[in-house]
């Protein structure tokens, strides 16, 4: 007998329409907000802890902490734009953001520095969280993946050149101008939004926010193994290239000799391979199976893991040898991210944002655990960055088998 198809949940693959004018940028833009606030200030360290009669350590926690109240928040901006709708949500959020902004251009001691980062974090979420939710208001199948793919690739632009600027901010104006320089490009970004950014969610089919429909909601999401599975492997995949930017600062300019101004030879070539990896699961999504993308990005990153491991065992830490397994490892990574970002919301088509929420709350809050204990333990050499990029994408090559098994054990259900 022949196996039934896999039955999802989602909505029915949506028929090809345009989608609204400049989406694809302004949504990229919108996820690009929370990585943009970590690699900006990276180059500031030294600075920000000389100025603020701060440690290195307490410098590194204004990073923990906002990752940490990020990944707090994201469980609730999707469930709060399943409510109120994708637009209004996002409009507040980036005001808030450039409010938080300018508090930490106006901090003198490094306490209201972790304040105002925290705060940063809670309202930074809201665009990675919703835009994942309206592409998939919008999209389903191979559209959906080629809109995630374009996303990810003019995302990637970001990290690339925000260590650049930072460098450059700090070099010529000090560390202030960094969050300066985020306050006016947030006011930018809010202008476009309210010019360009439509409302996805129509009223009719908005959720409650009563605390018993939240709390079966979120437990329906957060015990369900394709779920759980899903986001393990998008996390820990990401996690093995996150590392290193967490530990930009010792990685380039103590092992590898880099200055300040020099923070593109990292993100530059990890952020290369993220778009073209991006590219081509664009150019894949409906000609090859999300499966089979997966199955490449995984084989591509072990590649790139092997590779690394191989260079800093027989050779010292050297420009450019030691930045070009980044290249390749973001090149897999992205070819696997859209597939298993949208497997992971699949089966929540009426709570699409709450999902959202709940993946991202994952990744941020294991993005929080590196940057305060893992990446700290591994930059003490580029071996142990090595290998902790080794280990993270075992165990998340792990969790994408596990998915990958419950699916195809749903698919052959009677």
């Amino acid at each position: 007998m022949s196996p039934r198809p896999f039955n999802t949940g989602a909505l029915p693959v949506a028929e090809k329409r345009p989608a609204p004018r400049g989406i694809a940028i302004l949504l990229a833009s919108l996820s690009a907000l929370g990585p943009f606030s970590i690699d900006t200030y990276l180059p500031s360290f030294h600075e920000i802890a000389e100025k603020l009669g701060a440690t290195q350590i307490e410098v590194q926690q204004t990073l923990a902490i906002y990752l940490l109240s990020f990944a707090l928040m994201t469980l609730w901006h999707g469930a709060i734009s399943d409510r109120f709708g994708r637009r209004r949500v996002i409009l507040v959020a980036v005001a808030l953001f450039a409010v938080a902004s300018a508090g930490c251009a106006a901090a003198t001691q490094i306490q209201q520095l972790w304040f105002w980062r925290a705060m940063q974090g809670i309202t930074a979420g809201a665009g990675i969280v919703i835009s994942r939710a309206i592409v998939r208001d919008l999209f389903d199948g191979p559209p959906a993946q080629r809109l995630m793919s374009h996303i990810t690739m003019m995302f990637a632009i970001a990290p690339a050149i925000a260590p650049l600027i930072g460098g450059w901010l700090q070099a010529w104006f000090g560390w202030r101008s960094v969050f300066i320089f985020l306050v006016l490009s947030t006011a930018v970004l809010w202008l476009a939004c309210w010019k360009l950014l439509p409302e996805t969610l129509p009223p009719e089919k908005r959720q409650s926010l009563h605390p018993s429909y939240l709390g079966k909601t979120y437990w329906k999401v957060l015990s369900a193994p394709p779920f759980l599975f899903a986001c393990a492997a998008l996390t820990l995949n990401f996690g093995g290239f996150f590392v290193y930017v967490l530990s930009a600062p010792v990685f380039l300019m103590t092992h590898l000799g880099v200055p300040e101004t020099g923070f593109l030879w990292l993100f530059g070539p990890a952020m290369g391979g993220l778009m073209l990896g991006s590219w081509l699961s664009g150019r894949l999504a409906g000609k090859l199976p999300a499966s089979r993308t997966i199955l490449l990005g995984y084989l591509v990153m072990g590649s790139a893991a092997l590779y690394n491991l191989s260079l800093n065992l027989l050779f010292p830490p050297a420009l450019p040898w030691s930045v070009t397994p980044l290249f390749i490892y973001t090149l897999g990574m992205s070819l696997a991210m859209p597939s298993l970002t949208l497997m992971a919301l699949d089966p929540f088509p009426a709570q699409r944002g709450l999902a959202a929420s709940c993946q991202a709350f994952f990744q941020s809050g294991f993005n929080s655990l590196t940057a305060a204990v893992i990446a700290p333990l591994l930059w003490g050499s580029t071996l142990t960055l090595a290998l902790g990029m080794a280990g993270l994408l075992g165990i998340g090559g792990l969790a994408a088998l596990a998915h990958r098994k419950i699916r195809r054990s749903a698919a052959y259900r009677l």
